[in-house]
């Protein structure tokens, strides 16, 4: 029996995956001085964050699939090296289409911490994968919710270039440790890589756990990409009128949700998935419902906008954790893929969330962009009803032959 995986390693995979996936976020708050200094005009300025996920995107369903295929630890350096000299290529930008094509990249090497969560999986015990993955989890969400206000604060005190510069080295180390101290891993796949690709649609169709852990969380993340999107708005117009600065230390506090993903793993491990996902989309839904209490206290606002954040934080915290842990009990010959899928299927449920949040929110106000946000996990809640009610499951014997 192989040994569990160790607690260092561990720390490692969390810190690993903050760091990379904090690059897909950083230019979410620089985009005016950005756009300012490479001549992207206002039209085209919604694309740099537009690319970076597209990129993202395509590196989910093209890039890492190959992690049933080649060696992972291989894989995940040249993804790295790719995503430090797109980072690098942004830095030293002075043109609107190189900024864009090294969003697009940085996107694409990003991916490599969707290589890394399953090769925790793979490293971890059956009966600790559940913890294992909600705790590099936790610092894959870290990262996210850091990264806009570091890079807010940095460009504050120095320049957007400087976020981009710092990035591109942090990657590049961050490389050449995980190639020195990952074990290898060979899958046992032996497809072409043509055939790797079009088995992730006889994956999607033959998996409905995947399909409804995608449903679940696409909720979850599109009212959390909903939140982010109209609450900074918010947060600088009447009455909060908070600073850049000020907005960046919002984000901080509510990185507390992240705590949620160590205990989602260990519930998950214990058998509790299904209570602990109503759990998660009734948080969902809650969240949105204390901003609306809208007490005429400025202070009690922005307190119940805070309370808000760590408990929408929490849930999605919670929720990824538990759809990660039930498609990973699928079968370790195809995690990579279920993987991938998983994410490019609730990305595109936060795509849409960005985007109905700030047309609700230019059209129709605050409010109604927060109820939108609440009927995001409430629809998911109704999804959640049916397999509570009726059940639907797959045993790893059933896996299509991919």
């Amino acid at each position: 029996m192989k040994n569990d995986i160790s607690r260092g390693m561990v720390w490692l995979l969390a810190t690993a995956c903050g760091l990379i996936v904090a690059s897909l976020y950083y230019a979410q708050t620089l985009v005016g001085p950005i756009s300012a200094a490479t001549g992207l005009s206002p039209q085209a300025a919604g694309l740099i964050v537009t690319l970076t996920q597209a990129g993202y995107a395509l590196g989910l369903l093209f890039i890492v699939p190959l992690g049933d295929l080649v060696e992972n630890r291989r894989l995940v350096f040249i993804a790295l090296l790719a995503a430090s000299a797109a980072l690098a290529l942004a830095a030293a930008s002075h043109s609107g289409a190189l900024f864009l094509a090294a969003s697009l990249g940085i996107g694409l090497g990003s991916v490599a911490a969707q290589v890394l969560v399953p090769f925790a999986a793979h490293l971890s015990h059956e009966a600790t994968r559940g913890a294992t993955v909600g705790k590099v989890v936790s610092g894959l969400l870290l990262g996210i919710m850091l990264a806009r206000p570091a890079a807010s604060l940095i460009a504050d005190h120095g320049s957007w270039r400087l976020v981009f510069g710092i990035a591109a080295v942090l990657v590049a180390g961050l490389a050449f440790v995980l190639r020195a101290t990952l074990p290898q891993r060979m899958p046992s796949a032996a497809l072409p890589y043509g055939r790797l690709i079009g088995s992730l649609w006889q994956l999607l169709r033959d998996t409905p756990v995947l399909r409804r852990r995608a449903a679940y969380h696409a909720g979850l993340f599109g009212a959390f990409s909903l939140f982010w999107t109209v609450a900074p708005l918010m947060l600088a117009d009447a009455p909060f009128h908070l600073s850049q600065s000020g907005i960046a230390l919002f984000a901080i506090v509510g990185m507390a949700g992240a705590i949620a993903s160590p205990l989602a793993g260990r519930l998950a491990d214990a058998g509790h998935t299904l209570p602990a996902t109503a759990a998660a989309l009734l948080l969902g839904v809650a969240s949105f419902a204390l901003p609306l209490l809208a007490p005429t206290s400025r202070t009690a606002s922005l307190a119940l906008l805070v309370a808000a954040s760590i408990a929408l934080d929490m849930a999605v915290a919670a929720n990824l954790v538990l759809g990660q842990r039930a498609i990973f009990n699928l079968g370790a010959e195809v995690r990579s893929r279920l993987n991938g899928l998983y994410f490019a299927l609730f990305f595109s449920g936060g795509a849409f969330g960005s985007a109905a949040g700030g047309w609700m929110l230019a059209t129709h106000g605050w409010r109604a962009a927060l109820l939108t946000g609440m009927a995001l996990p409430a629809l998911a809640l109704l999804y959640w009803i049916s397999e509570a009610v009726g059940g639907e499951s797959m045993p790893q014997s059933q896996l299509p032959d991919a």
